[in-house]
Parts: C-alpha cells; structure tokens; sequence
C-alpha cells in the first residue's frame, strides 16, 4: 500500500468518526476520565487549605512553606512534559496509567511526612502526576470526541475536576482545622482516589486518532467501526453521511513543534497560560492564606472559600452547554475580563458577603474558562505532536502558578505598604487576568483539529 492510499484510507477513517452525532462511547468513559480529573483538582487546593497548619506544625516561616506551593507545581511541569512525550510515542492510555501512579504515590507519601523538606519532595512527585494527568485527558478526550462536540465533552471531563474543587473547602473545614492529622488525611484521600481510577481505566480504548498517526489502521478502523455501532444502536437510526472535508495527516516528531505556525503557537499560549495560571493559582492556593491575615480565623475562612467554590459546579454546568457555541478566543477573553473585575471587588471590598458572593461568580468564570481554554490549545496543535504541543504550553504556565506566591506576594509588598497587602495581592491577581483578557483577543481563531 502506498503512502498516498494510506493516507487516503486515514482520511476517511476520520471522515466517518467525525460525521457522528454524539458520544460514540460508554458512558462510564466519561466517568473514568471525570474521575482522574476530580482527584487532580481535589489536591491542587488542598495543598493551598493546608498551609496554615503546616506551617504551625513544621515550624516553618510562611515564605518556606509556601515553597510547598512551588514545589508542585515545578513537578507538574516536569511530569507533563515527560509524559507527553511517553503520549505521543507510545499511546495516550500508557501515559494517562503513568500519570495517576505518579500522583497517587506523592499524595500518599505526603500524608506521611514527618519533616517539611519530606513534604516538598513528595510534593513534586504528586505534582508530576497531575501535570500529567490533566494535559494527557486534554489530548485524549479531543482525540476521543467528534468534531461538532469536541469542547462539550472536555467539559463534561474536566466539570467532573472542579467538583474536586467544591468539595475539598467542606472536608478541610471538618478535618483541618479541629485535627492534627487533619491536613494528612486529605492527602490520603486524593491518594485512594487514584488508586481507584488505576483500575476503572484498564477497558479505556486507544485514541483512533493517534493510531493512525501511527500507521495502524486495522486497529483504528475497529474502534471506529464500534462507535458507529453504538451510536446505531443508540439513536435507532442511520448515521449522517460521511462528509467530504480536507485531512492532513502530519507526520514527523518533536521538529514539527519548531516549525511555523506551532513554533509560535508554543509560545502564544505558553505565555496567555502564565499570565493566566499566575493569577488562578494565586487565589486557588493564596486566597485561604489571605483571609486569615485579613483578619478571619481559619475555620471562616475555609467556610467563606467553601460557599464561592460551589461557583465551580455551576460553572462547569454551563460549560457543558456552552462551550461549542461561540469563537473560543473571545469567549475565553470574555471570561477573564469578568475574572478581573471580581478579583478586584473581593480586594477592595473584602467583606463576608462580598468574598462569598464574588468568589462565587469568580468560581464560575474558572469553571468555564479552563476547558474552553483547554480545548483552544489542543485545537493549536497536530496529532503527531498534539499532548506534547499542549505539555510544553501548559507547562510554560505553570511556571507562573509554581511562582504565584513569590509574584504575587513580591509585587504587593511594591505596591502597597503591609496593612494594605490584601489589596495589592488581589489587584495583582486581577491584573494577571487583564493581560490574560488582552492576549486571547490576540490570538488565532479555533480550529476545526481536521488533520486530527
């Protein structure tokens, strides 16, 4: 077989994958990949709802402990790229069993850490898990999903993260402040967690995609000859027909991201997702931190955050249903115009109502951005090089979240005298959203992933 016919024959593998009308999978799919995201989500802010404690308990000043902070997220940005790079080669179901070792073996060690020093270590393995975790089931789901439907159910995925996010504040508020042990048990937790989605993965199906980046078209043809299948069965009907659109199989490796467009398109979104990261991370991590040198005691402050994070459950809701219908980029520069403007209210009108109230609204924003943004990146990039274009962007952001505290917390003390750092920690927040705002009406249209 020449290479034009396979390529031909790819083209038309995805031309019938991509004319279905809906989910062409099991339901508990959707359930599995949700899961690794909620257990992701669920440590990244239980980490921010422990530092307190930690810091009492270790002995340490606040500047070390939020090193705890940093240290994560250095991992995250390690293990993203290494797994990408384990993705692109070898499959996105490896990679995504790679993720969730990693993250539940450094969250169960963490629980156990009886010097703080144990607690960064374990802290950069956990993180490398969830870098991982989050930037393989981007890919995967992408891959996995039909054009028309491909930011739906992202989604759907990563709604199933910021129920992680609603939930942590209710059970530290339980745990944390009336136990010792408290802080250890939800690390704990995340880690049962894992060890869970280890074996609801093992039916996951291969990315028909990346198999025929590959060259293994029997396998790709199978799993979608079963998508059709089911989605037969499912709607008790015809599938639409095939529709003729233009497919460019790309081939090559790593170079590829080094030639135009991708090579500008690594750093596009390296830099939107750091500017934006910086800001995110610093009230997901900070914002407990801050209420109590405002002047809340810890058990409020942890209700106060509890009460704006069911803004994720609904935020994610909404990005279900809304996240195919407009231009990503404007939507996504929407978003963080409303982050910006809430981030303000909190830090110049910081009373209990306001916190609830516009953190709520501010819990929303997230919940929507992130998978639309998620989504827009993945679209930026060939499937040759797909988890590892994402990786590198994602982990240039996260440069910014590693740093949050130390940008964040720098910045205020040049902004504003130490009675009024609240403020200034928050308006350098709000600023990072601005810029974030700024960059995205910037950038390239969304793109239909055709060769993907």
């Amino acid at each position: 077989m020449t290479q034009a016919t396979r390529h031909d024959d790819a083209a038309a593998l995805l031309a019938r994958f991509n004319r279905l009308p809906g989910w062409p999978w099991r339901r508990s799919l959707l359930v599995v990949i949700g899961f690794g995201f909620f257990f992701s989500f669920f440590d990244i802010i239980t980490i921010g709802l422990s530092l307190k404690v930690m810091q009492d308990q270790f002995g340490v000043s606040e500047s070390v402990v939020n090193w705890a902070v940093t240290t994560s997220l250095l991992g995250y940005i390690a293990g993203s790229l290494l797994d990408s790079l384990v993705s692109d080669r070898f499959g996105r179901r490896i990679a995504l069993y790679i993720s969730v070792a990693l993250f539940t073996v450094g969250s169960i060690l963490t629980a156990t850490a009886w010097e703080f020093w144990m607690v960064l270590l374990w802290r950069f393995v956990s993180g490398m898990g969830i870098g991982a975790e989050i930037a393989c089931v981007t890919t995967y789901m992408g891959e996995m999903s039909p054009q028309r439907s491909r930011g739906r159910y992202t989604s759907v995925a990563v709604a199933c993260g910021f129920l992680g996010l609603a939930l942590v504040p209710f059970v530290a508020v339980v745990l944390v402040p009336n136990y010792a042990w408290g802080w250890r048990l939800l690390f704990v937790i995340g880690g049962l967690g894992g060890l869970v989605i280890c074996f609801m993965r093992r039916h996951m199906p291969s990315s028909p995609r990346w198999l025929l980046n590959q060259g293994r078209h029997d396998e790709a043809e199978a799993i979608i000859s079963d998508a059709e299948d089911r989605i037969r069965t499912l709607r008790g009907q015809e599938l639409p027909p095939v529709l003729e659109t233009p497919v460019v199989l790309e081939q090559g490796g790593l170079r590829t991201l080094l030639h135009s467009p991708h090579r500008w398109r690594v750093l596009f979104f390296g830099l939107v997702w750091f500017c934006y990261y910086t800001g995110n991370y610093g009230w997901l991590e900070l914002s407990n931190e801050l209420l109590v040198e405002r002047g809340f005691d810890v058990a409020k402050s942890l209700w106060l955050t509890g009460v704006a994070s069911l803004g994720f459950v609904v935020g994610s809701v909404m990005a279900i249903f809304l996240s195919d219908r407009m231009e990503r980029k404007w939507s996504c520069a929407l978003l963080a115009v409303i982050w910006t403007i809430l981030l303000l209210l909190i830090g110049w009108f910081p009373s209990e109502v306001m916190v609830m109230a516009a953190g709520f609204v501010a819990a929303i924003s997230i919940a929507m951005i992130i998978p639309m943004m998620y989504t827009y990146t993945a679209e930026m990039f060939p499937t040759v090089v797909r988890n590892t274009g994402v990786s590198i962007t994602d982990g240039i952001g996260h440069v910014g979240g590693a740093l949050c505290p130390q940008i964040v917390f720098g910045l205020a003390a040049v902004l504003a005298a130490k009675e009024h750092q609240f403020v200034a920690a928050l308006t350098v927040m709000a600023g990072s959203g601005l810029l974030t705002a700024l960059l995205l009406m910037l950038g390239p249209r969304s793109s239909p992933m055709a060769s993907h």
